[in-house]
Parts: structure tokens; C-alpha cells; sequence
């Protein structure tokens, strides 16, 4: 069920807005519809209750005046929202003309949860399965190409709404995905014992100590201080329960690899450090896919479709439109 957005989120579990200071969009002052309009796109904002009860913010971007050419159904990665940077991904390829949703994950952004808790991914996936089975379903959607977009731990996601429904996606767009956690990384033996079982006492206490993502993964200065300006993005260290479930969770799809069968263009930075380039180059080289390609970015960081130098994004945004066009095509 959708249901009319307001100004506040449901969830009584999120920050108070007050407590940050004032905060225009990402892009600045301008209104977001008449912002939207001037891209010659046309938004939506509103919250959709899963089958399971959470309400969840969504929001669309879809071409002004021209039918779709595809849908693209995204999914956003850890600590982050759809209201902000990542805007200008479905932004851009509502421009391109496909029509793209999104929705804040459990414990993200404006809907329910407590700020970064995901206590089961499996969870997170029902959501998202649901949400966009909702939207393919619509009269004015039907016969349209719909791919799958994920970001990082959204990558994992994606990959995991696939093995649900292995035949119904015309493909998946892989943005540095998190398919395991690198051993550069990954704590060593007995840390994730430990881990494991404080969680099971204490899963909510946000303790692990990591670095500011945001640091390691935006690489223009003058971008961290749009990246850092979000009242919705979560600084604050990984909780116990949260990195438990996706060192679990990454162990399973890292086992599954071999079993991805849909088309997917996987793109990566060579200087990534939250996710390991290597990592999707085990995902390419496992897949079963017959229709798979590879991007890695000499130099690049995490970030590629924010926070990188605005000709490095809009090669990472060609590269993406080109393969979806093709697919479209087929």
C-alpha cells in the first residue's frame, strides 16, 4: 500500500530533523519540482507499507512527457538514503527516459527503524521484493524492460531479489557491489566469533570500530561537503547486529556466485577501499551469465556516480545508459 508523503517520516526511531542544521537538496536552494522540472523530469515522494507491516519511504523519477523505455528498480547501499546524492543517478536516467524507484531501506533515510540496524537482511529483501513487484504490476508499466540497480551493499541486495526470481529481470546494473566482505578488510579469527556473540546480547550497540565510509569513498573535496551536508546519512559506528548479518549474508551470496544467471554489468574503481574491485572480478568470472560485462575504473574510488570528478561520473553514467539501451533494444 502507498500511501501520501508528508514532511516528517513514520518512524519515531529517526532523527529529529531540528537536531541538524538547516540543509538545502543536494543541488542547492531551488524547490524540488521546479528543480525536477527543469530537468524535464517529473518526481514523486510517498511511503509504502510492506507485507510485514514497516512503512517505507519511496520515491520515483520518470520522463515528463514521453512513455518509458525500461524501468530500473534501485536499491541503495549502507548508511544512505534516496533524498540526496543518490538523487542524481535516477535523476539522470529519468533524463535518458527510464523510469526508476527507490525506497529507503529498513533503518535508513525516512522510513522505519532504528537509524543503521538491518537485524535481517532477508528482511530487507522481502521489502524490496514486494515494493517493486508493485511497481511492475502497474497497468501503465506492463511490457516494459525492468532492471534491477544496486549500490554496494544495494549490489548484494539485487543479487539476492535475483535468486527469488531468477527469470524476471531483463538485467541488473552492479555499482561497486558488496558480494563479500574482502579479506583486506574482513576481521580476522576469532573477531567475527566474538562479534557473533556479543550480538546475540547486545545487537543494537553501535561499537565496531570503522573509519567515516564517506571519507574512504568520496574523492572531490568540495563533494564530501555536499555528501557530508545530509541530515539523513548515518556517520556513526557500524551496530554489532548490522555487521554480523552481512558478514553472514556476503558469505552466502560469495557461495552462490556461480549461480547468477541474469545479465549484469558489474562496475568497479581500481582505488576502491569499502569494497574490493577483486571482488567483482570474482563475481564476472563465476557468474553463469551469458550476458555479463565489466567496468573497472583505473583510479577511481568507491563513489563512482557521486564522488568522483564530474568526467569521471558521466563516463560511469554512459557506460550505464549505453548497456541498459542495448538491452531495451533486444
Amino acid at each position: 500500500m502507498i500511501t501520501k508523503c508528508d514532511s516528517q517520516g513514520p518512524s519515531q526511531n529517526q532523527p529529529n530533523m531540528a537536531d541538524h542544521p538547516p540543509s538545502n537538496n543536494f543541488w542547492g536552494d531551488t524547490p524540488e519540482q521546479e528543480y525536477y522540472a527543469s530537468k524535464g523530469i517529473q518526481s514523486s515522494k510517498s511511503f509504502y507499507t510492506s507485507p510485514r507491516g514497516l512503512s517505507l519511504f519511496i520515491r520515483s523519477w520518470q520522463p515528463l512527457d514521453s512513455r518509458p523505455r525500461g524501468i530500473v528498480c534501485m536499491v541503495h547501499g549502507y548508511g544512505n538514503d534516496i533524498s540526496w546524492t543518490f538523487q542524481a543517478t535516477p535523476i539522470f536516467l529519468a533524463q535518458m527516459g527510464f523510469a526508476s524507484f527507490a525506497l529507503d531501506l529498513e533503518g535508513h533515510g525516512r522510513s522505519e527503524g532504528l537509524r543503521a540496524y538491518v537485524p535481517s537482511v532477508d528482511h530487507v529483501v522481502d521489502d524490496c521484493f514486494s515494493f517493486f513487484q508493485s511497481i511492475r504490476e502497474r497497468e501503465e508499466f506492463r511490457g516494459l524492460p525492468s532492471f534491477l540497480y544496486g549500490e554496494s551493499m544495494g549490489g548484494a541486495i539485487c543479487l539476492l531479489i535475483h535468486f527469488r526470481d531468477p527469470q524476471s529481470w531483463k538485467g541488473a546494473v552492479l555499482v561497486a557491489p558488496m558480494c563479500r566482505i574482502s579479506d583486506k578488510v574482513r576481521p580476522r579469527w576469532p573477531i567475527p566469533q566474538i562479534l557473533t556473540f556479543v550480538a546475540g546480547f547486545a545487537p543494537t550497540l553501535p561499537i565496531v570500530p570503522t573509519a567515516d565510509l564517506m571519507e574512504k569513498s568520496v574523492k572531490v573535496p568540495e563533494k564530501k561537503i555536499i555528501a557530508g551536508r545530509n541530515p539523513m546519512r548515518y556517520s556513526g559506528k557500524p551496530r554489532l547486529g548490522t555487521v554480523v548479518e552481512l558478514l553472514r549474508v556476503t558469505d552466502y551470496l560469495n557461495s552462490r556466485l556461480c549461480e547468477v544467471s541474469l545479465p549484469f554489468i558489474v562496475l568497479h574503481g581500481s582505488a576502491d577501499v569499502v569494497t574490493d574491485p577483486k571482488v567483482s572480478s570474482d563475481l564476472y568470472e563465476a557468474a553463469k551469465s551469458e550476458d555479463k560485462s565489466i567496468r573497472t575504473y583505473d583510479g577511481m574510488m568507491h563513489s563512482l556516480l557521486f564522488g568522483e570528478t564530474d568526467e569521471n561520473v558521466n563516463l560511469v553514467r554512459n557506460d550505464i545508459v549505453s548497456w541498459l539501451s542495448q538491452r531495451c533494444e533486444k
